[in-house]
């Protein structure tokens, strides 16, 4: 059910009830636009990761290995994040997937953040590394690779930036699977701003111990941005409530005559869309149509499922 849903008659009910299926978001009101531009990005990342590369073993560079492996683990999400969209996409009619394909993303998000885990301890084995055996750094040969790095990645974050679409203003985490690669993206940038401080500091003022210090800082600050998307990712992933904000409403509305709302269930299904069931007992009840009626104009309730008791113990269900 959806804000924009018209009214529709009793014997209709059913598929109104089911708006995720009717409206054909799949991960988001920006899916298309949102899939083709991951792969736009992905062509990118992978050129720059092989130029940073290429220029981190040639200059002997920490800082600018670690970009180059960062940009390495975006090459990988961006796959991830963009074969997320297509399989969405092309299994959303599928029924075998009871509630859509929705949830994919989150998936695909949840993945990312793994990948990006691995990568902070990649860059962090390889500072240790340098630590205990250091070497001379080709400042020079570094520094316009470095900057190239990060001109290349803050040009991705601005491709892969989140509109503010219809199904995000009811769902802030809005499409997952594209926040994820964006925040994979935005690391890079903080991990290429310390290299580029780095060398620069090492080539004019001699502070060659920056470099291997950029690295450090740099496996932590990524370290965390993982543990935030694995976070996010998994609350959906194992149907925690997104929102108590929404749950209220929903139960303020149904239990508006007085009624007892015994039993409330509000998960999420894909972005902006939400599912609801929920027990509704009362001395003298009403129509479970009504009901129904009383949740409409919640944005974000994709498929409502309630079940009725009266005083007599004769139950209505409908969904």
């Amino acid at each position: 059910m959806t804000a924009a849903d018209p009214p529709r008659a009793p014997d209709a009910l059913p598929d109104a009830l089911d708006a995720f299926r009717e409206d054909r978001t799949y991960l988001g009101a920006d899916h298309r636009r949102n899939e083709r531009r991951t792969w736009i990005v992905t062509a990118i990342c992978a050129v720059t990761f092989l130029a940073l590369l290429a220029g981190g073993l040639m200059t002997r560079s920490m800082a600018l290995m670690a970009a180059g492996l960062h940009m390495g683990a975006h090459v990988a999400a961006l796959l991830v994040a963009a074969g997320a969209y297509a399989f969405a996409r092309r299994r959303a009619e599928d029924r075998a997937f009871s509630f859509g394909t929705g949830k994919v993303g989150y998936l695909a998000g949840f993945a990312n953040a793994v990948v990006l885990a691995i990568t902070a301890v990649l860059i962090l084995v390889e500072s240790a590394g340098r630590v205990l055996n250091p070497q001379a750094v080709d400042y020079h040969g570094a520094l316009p690779i470095a900057l190239g790095g990060l001109g290349v990645t803050l040009v991705c974050i601005w491709l892969l930036r989140p509109t503010k679409a219809h199904a995000a203003r009811h769902d802030t985490d809005g499409d997952l699977n594209l926040s994820a690669v964006h925040l994979h993206l935005s690391a890079d940038a903080a991990v290429s701003v310390f290299a580029v401080a780095a060398i620069l500091a090492g080539d004019r003022l001699g502070l060659e111990f920056l470099d291997t210090l950029a690295g450090l800082v740099a496996a932590g600050l990524v370290a965390q941005f993982a543990f935030a998307l694995m976070r996010k990712a998994g609350r959906p992933l194992l149907d925690i409530n997104p929102s108590p904000l929404l749950t209220r409403e929903v139960r303020d509305r149904l239990s508006a005559q007085g009624e007892t709302v015994v039993d409330l269930h509000l998960w999420r299904l894909g972005p902006g869309h939400h599912a609801v069931i929920a027990v509704i007992a009362a001395e003298h009840p009403e129509p479970v149509e009504a009901y129904h009626a009383r949740l409409k104009g919640l944005a974000g309730l994709s498929h409502v499922t309630l079940e009725v008791r009266g005083g007599d113990g004769v139950c209505g269900h409908a969904h």
